[in-house]
């Protein structure tokens, strides 16, 4: 066998193993694809049947009020209550004393107190401390209504001191009395307007923080035994006891010269509502919230027909109390003037109505000395005259000079 046979051999070897490879090859991507077919109809399968099973779970899903969510369920009788009433809150609410300003009896005195206060503890309790933004805007409000009313009064006080001076008709008692109240009046107006500038200038672009301290007493429901049904009764004896338990705790803190006091429901809900709405209570307020029965995130505008009518009643109210003093000031004015002018000419009047008086009886006292009288009373007058422009013109001299 030759070279060429042999490789002739090897040549057709080679191709057979080629063509062989290639079979191969093709059968295991026809056998692939069959399973990738296969899996993607099985997994359409299974999610055609797990869908409706999703969508039936998220239909079965129920909304929850956001009282759920709270850890109390309602505000009764000055208590919070808690677990569908199995659980019972009163809160005291204490005023904070300066330890490091008092001396050292003082302090001694209050730590006895305070260990007195721990002594006769019966009962498990809880103290909370808050921090809260005062609200200097409403108390400026508060001030400036009250500034207002006492501007009001002294206005009127003013009219009806005017009008007595007019009428003339009083005593020197009534008019010191009305002065000295008068007075009262004018400085209380300016001693609260420069309390409220004060005020407002100090509070500028500041937060004022105070820190408010509570002792919270719980109370268990089934302390009182199985033995009371009616929830009526259950609640009074609850509250009797709360209470009875929060009066000794008082009293014992009153030994470390701490005021404490109970907390009634509105001082309850206020605290609860700054505990849960900690940024939002220093603008929207619990008071505001309560006034305004809870719509006012939605409607927060009065009627503006009413409020325009509210502004002009009291812009008519003050134009009328200014135009009233204006015209008894320029009354007043014009009777002092016709006063001074009498004054002025006093002695003139006065020696008219002498002549006048002796022309009508010359007849009773004679032509002769009716004539001399009458000469008499006009050389008086010219020479009364006559000194007075002399105090005048030394008058006007010493001016100058």
């Amino acid at each position: 066998m030759g070279i060429m046979e042999i490789l002739e051999i090897v040549a057709i070897f080679l191709i057979f193993v080629i063509l062989a490879l290639v079979f191969v090859y093709w059968n295991m991507n026809r056998k692939a694809k069959i399973g990738l077919g296969a899996n993607t109809k099985s997994n359409e399968t299974r999610s055609s049947n797990v869908e409706p099973k999703e969508v039936q779970k998220v239909s079965e899903y129920t909304k929850l009020s956001v009282f759920d969510f709270m850890e109390f369920d309602a505000i009764e009788d000055n208590m919070i209550v808690q677990n569908n009433g199995a659980r019972y809150l009163m809160v005291i609410e204490c005023e904070g004393i300066n330890y490091d300003l008092m001396s050292e009896v003082e302090k001694s005195s209050v730590e006895a107190g305070f260990v007195q206060f721990l002594n006769t503890l019966r009962h498990p309790i809880q103290i909370c401390t808050q921090t809260r933004t005062i609200n200097i805007g409403s108390s400026i409000e508060k001030y400036n209504q009250k500034l207002a009313e006492t501007k009001s009064e002294l206005d009127k006080k003013q009219l009806q001191y005017n009008k007595l001076i007019q009428t003339g008709t009083y005593s020197q008692a009534q008019l010191q009395k009305n002065k000295m109240e008068l007075a009262r009046l004018q400085n209380l107006y300016e001693y609260g307007e420069d309390i409220v500038k004060n005020i407002e200038k100090m509070s500028l672009n500041k937060n004022v923080l105070k820190k408010h301290y509570y002792i919270v007493i719980p109370y268990y429901t089934s302390e009182l035994g199985g033995h009371i049904t009616d929830e009526e009764e259950k609640r009074n004896m609850v509250f009797s006891e709360l209470y009875t338990r929060a009066q000794a705790l008082i009293r014992s803190l009153f030994a470390c010269s701490m005021k404490c006091r109970v907390m009634n429901s509105d001082e309850l809900a206020e605290l609860l509502y700054v505990a849960y709405n900690r940024d939002e209570a220093e603008v929207y307020t619990i008071e505001k919230a309560l006034s305004s029965g809870y719509l006012e995130r939605y409607s927060t505008a009065p009627d503006v027909l009413e409020k325009k009518m509210r502004a002009l009643d009291k812009e008519i109210e003050r134009k009328a109390i200014e135009k009233a003093k204006e015209t008894v000031t320029e009354v007043k004015s014009e009777k002092e003037k016709l006063i001074e002018r009498k004054q002025a000419s006093f002695d003139e009047l006065v020696a008219q109505l002498a002549e006048s008086i002796i022309k009508d009886n010359e007849k009773y006292v004679g032509k002769e000395v009716a004539k001399e009288a009458i000469k008499k009373i006009r050389t008086e007058k010219k020479g009364g005259e006559e000194n007075e422009e002399k105090q005048k013109t030394r008058r006007t001299r010493k001016t100058s000079k």
